[in-house]
Parts: structure tokens; sequence; C-alpha cells
């Protein structure tokens, strides 16, 4: 058994990739189970808040569910209940919800 890891150490040691490999292995596999992965749901978050419009029912990040009745540039006024609005950042919204409704 050490004799195979002295033999693997030298071999090592003689080709200069195989010292690189490893490293370029765990950074492609990190590459593709965490970057990747990461960058997609962005990208369909993006693509959410670009795409809402006026009477989609949301929920923000921090749990409030609201019915959009404004858009502008950065915000959007949710109505929370009857004469309750309040304007949030668009950032802030998370989910549509019109599928699922809020238990109460």
């Amino acid at each position: 058994m050490n004799n195979l890891l002295i033999l693997l150490q030298d071999q090592a040691q003689g080709n200069p990739l195989m010292s690189i490999a490893p490293l370029v292995l765990v950074f492609a596999i990190f590459w593709f189970f965490i970057i990747r992965p990461q960058s997609k749901k962005q990208k369909q978050l993006r693509k959410f808040r670009e795409e809402l419009k006026k009477g989609d029912q949301v929920v923000t990040t921090g749990g409030i569910y609201g019915k959009i009745t404004e858009i502008k540039d950065s915000a959007v006024t949710l109505q929370v209940d009857k004469g309750v609005n309040i304007k949030v950042d668009k950032t802030c919204v998370l989910n549509d919800m019109s599928a699922a409704t809020p238990q109460k």
C-alpha cells in the first residue's frame, strides 16, 4: 500500500498536469452543482419580475401577500387588504401566488 502511494506521488511530481487536475476537477464540480443552478434561478427571478402586471397576486420577501395595483420602474404598489396599499421595491417581490392562496 505504501509502495503504491510512493509510486503515485512520483508520477504526480513528474507530470505537472497531474498536480493541477484535482483543482480543475474540484472547480468543475463546484461550478456544475452550485454556480450554474444559482445563476439559472436568478435569471428566472429576473424574468418573473420583468413580466409583472397589474392584478397579479404576489408574495414579498417579508411574507406579505398582496395584489399588484400599480407598477413603476423600481417599485410596485400592493393592495394587502381593502383600502390598505403599500409600496415595495420590485426586488422584494418573490413569488406569483395566483395558484396558491394564503392560509388564514
